[in-house]
């Protein structure tokens, strides 16, 4: 996987996406985790591309700060940059943005892995 590889995930805010989806007393605003799914989303397209036939590419470790809040009907864009590799986990930089501003950023780690032997370990548990 060359460094530097990227690739941009996009969506629109909807209630779905929101504190109040998940707890009706929180107030209606783009909610942490689906900003870190966003991000995970924009990482596996940076990455995926750059795997073998029978590989994809699976996150480990999520290292986000939440920045900003934004509202529902606001646009998102995650930016993963892989920044680096140490042999089996790369490493991603990756920040979020909406209309206006940065709203959150941090990094995670993906390993490539082999679907067939990943599937045959899940039969075992």
């Amino acid at each position: 996987m060359p460094i530097g590889a990227h690739a941009t995930a996009e969506e629109t805010v909807e209630f779905k996406h929101t504190l109040t989806a998940h707890h009706p007393e929180l107030p209606p605003v783009y909610s942490t985790p689906d900003m870190i799914r966003l991000m995970e989303t924009a990482a596996f397209l940076a990455l995926q591309p750059h795997c073998d036939d029978g590989e994809i590419e699976v996150g480990n470790a999520v290292n986000i700060e939440q920045r900003a809040a934004s509202r529902v009907g606001s646009h998102r864009m995650a930016e993963p940059v892989l920044e680096s590799f140490d042999g089996r986990f790369y490493t991603i930089r990756v920040a979020a943005r909406d209309d206006v501003q940065e709203i959150g950023r941090g990094s995670v780690n993906r390993a490539v892995v082999s679907v067939s032997k990943f599937l045959d370990k899940m039969k075992i548990k």
